[in-house]
């Protein structure tokens, strides 16, 4: 009697250790997914900094183009002005 109730001890510990095996077995392919996931997660967010950069590199070159087209514009746009006043008060001085 003693032997079977060895036994049926060694059958539920046995029965328990495959019952472990297995969790710990899922337990890895979850883990095995979640890592998957996060490589996922961190390309696409690798992919949309690169975007982003991208987009900011295109913005500011062409914010430097119109600054510098406007600049070239403003600065020419003030150095006639400056050239016809000067003109017309060399006209005035003339006239005296």
């Amino acid at each position: 009697m003693e032997k079977e109730h060895d036994e049926k001890n060694k059958d539920n510990l046995n029965a328990e250790l495959n019952a472990n095996e297995e969790k710990i077995i899922q337990d890895e392919e979850v883990k095995e997914l979640t890592i998957e996931e996060k490589l996922k997660e961190t390309q696409d967010k690798l992919l949309l900094a690169l975007a982003d950069s991208e987009n900011q590199r295109r913005r500011s070159g062409k914010e430097t183009k119109e600054a510098f087209e406007y600049g070239g514009f403003n600065f020419a746009k003030e150095t006639l002005s400056l050239i016809y006043k000067e003109h017309i008060n060399q006209l005035k001085m003339m006239k005296v």
